[in-house]
């Protein structure tokens, strides 16, 4: 297997998911109400998985190392590309979760933001996975050899064995915060 192939499997997941997050916005409009457990739990899902797990290979390994290597600029560019709707994708999940929590303080006109935010999120993820799946991924491939695709695969492995515990030290961090002073 090459390292595209965790990638891949991985956007499976975040599509199933955008298609639940698409179902859960035309309830959202229709009952003109969040529920914001369900929003917080879209939004864990992209800050964990689809942010730090999927695009933490991406961006701490496979671009990391295009980074080193004499790439074309149209793959160059494409990266790029890919790196600045990661960063959009993070301000937008960062503003579905503040106005998620506005809305559960009673600031019912937050919901124009979750909506906004849930749409933006649904519309740039398909053809972002595409971009990767079908264009950057094959294309980008041909700078390594077999054995660095093995490596880097195998860094992959590393990355997601260390990513459970990255989640719960982070959990630990947070709650251990409120009884020091």
């Amino acid at each position: 297997m090459k390292p595209r192939g965790p990638l891949m499997k991985e956007h499976r997941l975040i599509e199933n998911m955008i298609t639940v997050m698409s179902m859960e916005l035309q309830e959202i409009k229709r009952k003109e109400a969040v529920d914001t457990l369900f929003v917080d739990s879209i939004i864990d899902f992209i800050r964990v998985y689809a942010d730090r797990t999927h695009h933490g290979k991406e961006e701490d390994i496979l671009f990391r190392e295009l980074s080193s290597r004499d790439i074309k600029d149209k793959d160059k560019k494409a990266m790029q590309e890919l790196i600045d709707e990661h960063r959009m994708a993070r301000e937008a999940v960062h503003e579905l979760s503040r106005a998620n929590m506005q809305y559960m303080h009673g600031e019912l006109k937050s919901i124009d933001t979750i909506t906004e935010k849930i749409e933006f999120l649904v519309s740039i993820y398909p053809e972002h996975i595409r971009k990767e799946d079908n264009e950057f991924f094959p294309n980008t491939e041909r700078y390594f050899t077999e054995g660095e695709l093995d490596k880097m695969l195998n860094e992959f492995i590393e990355f997601d064995r260390n990513m459970i515990h990255e989640k719960y030290k982070g959990l630990y961090k947070s709650l251990s915060k409120r009884f020091r002073k």
